[in-house]
Formats: structure tokens, C-alpha cells, sequence
């Protein structure tokens, strides 16, 4: 059995549209900061040379959105619900996300959409169609541009009814190495410019307010996989309370 990550960092030196802060405090100003608090609420003095080297332990502080570095997006992200009460991160169930994956090819498309023709093609061409539960993973190529400004321009979604094809063979969790499993921003809004068409906006997302699905965004090193089927993803996304996100840690299990 071999482990292949499949997950794009949470980095404050990318380039991100709300940027990350990480603030890191020292092992030694860990140690100033545990004796203030022995003081303040245990009215303990310790000594700070007390620890080895003057040493206690070190800490991090971020400020960044649920939607930073690889994430899944749960029900409640995608508005109101017609089928009821949407679910948040913390209420999926797991085994949604420890199940087989196939990815499909689709880094000739370049900036746009993907359809159901192109998806029964890569299908037929991977020998398989999904079965329920499965989850299906866009390659876009984009996550070659993380950290940059391109990242977040240049790379093709999923339409509306790609996505409702994949949903309708019972898929309930959809990947991307993309930022979005929609176009771009600046796709879309050319598009309806264009056509006047409210359905090119944001399908694959709006398409969760009347179905339930996940969507896990931001995965990466796809090419490392050995095969585009023939592995399990587990994906399980952070128990962040409430929350319409939940980061998560992608990894390919593939038999040996």
C-alpha cells in the first residue's frame, strides 16, 4: 500500500484573493507567555530560566477563510435548500469521504466548462462508469499555478448538467484541483454577458441548494498517481462546528 498527498498547502507567502496571516510566537516567548499566565491565574511567579534553555513551546495564529488550501465544501456553503435544511462540515458522513476515485483528464479544456459528453467519454475511456458513492476528481492542470494570481483565472469547471449527471449515478462527493468546481469568476461573468443565461452562473455550486453534495476543492499532485482509477481518496474534512467548510488532508491510498 502506498500513501500519495493530493492536498495544496495553506501557505501566508501564496498569493490568495483573501490573503493568510501566520503569526508564529517563539519557544521563548511561549515561555514568557506561560509564566504570565501561571501569574495572572494561578498568582504562581515561575521563573522563566527555570525552563531549559528559557524554552517553553512554540504556537501558531492564522486568520484565513475554510476555503483556503484543500477544503470540502458541505450543503450549508451553497445557500438556501429546497429539500430542506442544508447540512454544515460537521454533519457529513464519513464515509462519503474514504471511498474509490476516478479522475478525469480534462487539462486540454484550458479556461471553461466540462460536460456530460466529455465525462462519458473519459469514462469510457477509463474502462467505468461510477458507481454510488464513488467520488470523481476534475484534472485541470491548475494547481501547477498555485500561489499565483493565474490560479485563481485559469482553469475549467464543471457545467450544470455534468453535474447532474454525475449525481444522478448516485456520486456524492466531486473534486477539483482547481480553486472552484464552477469556471472561473471572470468566465462566468463573460459568459452571462454574452448569453443573458442566469444558468451559467456558478452551476455546479447553486446545483447544491436543490441536491446534496460535497465538492472537495484545491487538491494537487495528481500526476503522482499511477493510474487514473484503482485508488481510494480519503478526505476527511476538519470537524470545524457550523461551518459551510472544513479543510481537509487529500491522500490516495493505492493498492501495491
Amino acid at each position: 500500500m502506498r500513501l500519495i498527498d493530493l492536498s495544496s498547502p495553506v501557505d501566508a507567502e501564496f498569493w490568495e484573493p483573501d490573503p493568510v496571516t501566520h503569526t508564529v510566537m517563539s519557544a521563548a516567548a511561549g515561555a514568557r507567555h506561560m509564566a504570565s499566565e501561571m501569574k495572572e491565574h494561578f498568582g504562581l511567579d515561575f521563573p522563566v530560566d527555570t525552563l531549559p534553555g528559557g524554552e517553553f513551546l512554540t504556537n501558531d495564529t492564522l486568520t484565513l477563510t475554510t476555503h483556503t488550501g484543500t477544503h470540502v465544501d458541505a450543503p450549508s456553503h451553497y445557500g438556501t435548500a429546497s429539500y430542506g435544511r442544508a447540512r454544515h462540515i460537521d454533519e457529513m458522513p464519513l464515509d462519503w469521504f474514504c471511498r474509490p476515485a476516478l479522475v478525469v483528464d480534462v487539462r486540454d479544456v484550458g479556461t471553461g466548462t466540462v460536460g456530460v459528453d466529455r465525462l462519458k467519454k473519459e469514462f469510457a475511456a477509463l474502462g467505468r462508469t461510477p458507481a454510488p458513492l464513488d467520488i470523481v476528481i476534475l484534472h485541470t492542470g491548475a494547481d501547477k499555478r498555485v500561489g499565483t494570481p493565474s490560479y485563481f483565472t485559469e482553469f475549467a469547471g464543471l457545467d450544470g448538467p455534468g453535474l447532474h449527471y454525475l449525481l444522478d449515478l448516485g456520486v456524492r462527493v466531486i473534486g477539483t484541483d482547481a480553486f472552484s468546481l464552477d469556471a472561473p469568476f471572470t468566465h462566468i461573468i463573460d459568459q452571462y454577458q454574452k448569453t443573458g443565461d442566469p444558468s451559467v452562473l456558478w452551476p455546479a455550486h447553486f446545483a447544491g441548494r436543490d441536491r446534496e453534495y460535497c465538492q472537495i476543492e484545491r487538491l494537487a499532485n495528481l500526476d503522482a498517481l499511477p493510474a487514473p482509477r484503482g485508488f481510494q481518496l480519503t478526505c476527511f474534512p476538519v470537524k470545524v462546528a457550523r461551518a459551510g467548510a472544513g479543510w481537509a488532508r487529500a491522500v490516495a491510498v493505492v493498492e501495491d
